[in-house]
């Protein structure tokens, strides 16, 4: 009896101290996310790349007229129109095809990001224009801040104007939080919501 107590006693140690491992790892990441957008800006003070989140051809026609203004620029749409689709918007703003990349790996507005963060290490990329509606921006620039941030990628938001109203602050905690679970465990749980949503 007193072995059965003295092991169920260990459990609850381990646990206690994995608990207090993940919480403080978790805080450095958070102290540490602020340095790293600081150390990204001071390297790049000036966007490189435009990201544009789908979900709206207006996104991608707004992204395509800051592509005509800032002309050496390359554009990343995170599955956004179809490639058909999105040639005729970016043609029409004299944008050619060479700057457009066009990635159909997402399924949400977290893995917007995650599938495209080593896109741009890759390329050397520390400043993105953010380009998404006006509604969905505190949720984007939430995770951008997690996702990118911990990359040492910075971003300068760029809000498309909508009609409908903003997002619900439940969603920006549940997608913080799963943009902290991608750090952690290189995973989004986006399987997961795909299948609560399916349910409801």
């Amino acid at each position: 009896m007193a072995r059965i107590f003295s092991v169920k006693k260990l459990r609850l140690k381990l646990l206690g101290w994995a608990v207090a491992a993940l919480v403080g790892f978790l805080l450095s990441v958070l102290l540490i996310i602020p340095l790293r957008l600081a150390i990204a800006t001071h390297k790049a003070p000036h966007p490189q790349a435009i990201l544009t989140l789908g979900g709206n051809p207006a996104r991608e026609e707004a992204a395509a007229q800051l592509a005509r203004y800032h002309p050496f620029l390359e554009v990343w749409v995170s599955t956004g129109e179809t490639p058909q689709d999105a040639q005729v918007i970016f043609r029409a703003a004299g944008v050619s095809d060479n700057r457009v990349h066009l990635d159909y790996r997402a399924v949400d507005t977290v893995t917007n990001f995650t599938t495209l963060v080593s896109d741009f290490k890759q390329h050397q990329i520390h400043h993105v224009y953010l380009v998404t509606s006006d509604f969905h921006m505190p949720r984007a620039r939430a995770i951008a801040t997690v996702v990118l941030g911990s990359q040492g990628i910075t971003f300068t938001p760029i809000a498309v104007p909508s009609t409908r109203p903003q997002e619900s602050s439940i969603r920006i905690v549940r997608d913080v939080g799963r943009s902290l679970l991608w750090i952690v465990t290189r995973r989004t749980g986006a399987t997961f919501w795909e299948r609560i949503s399916s349910r409801q």
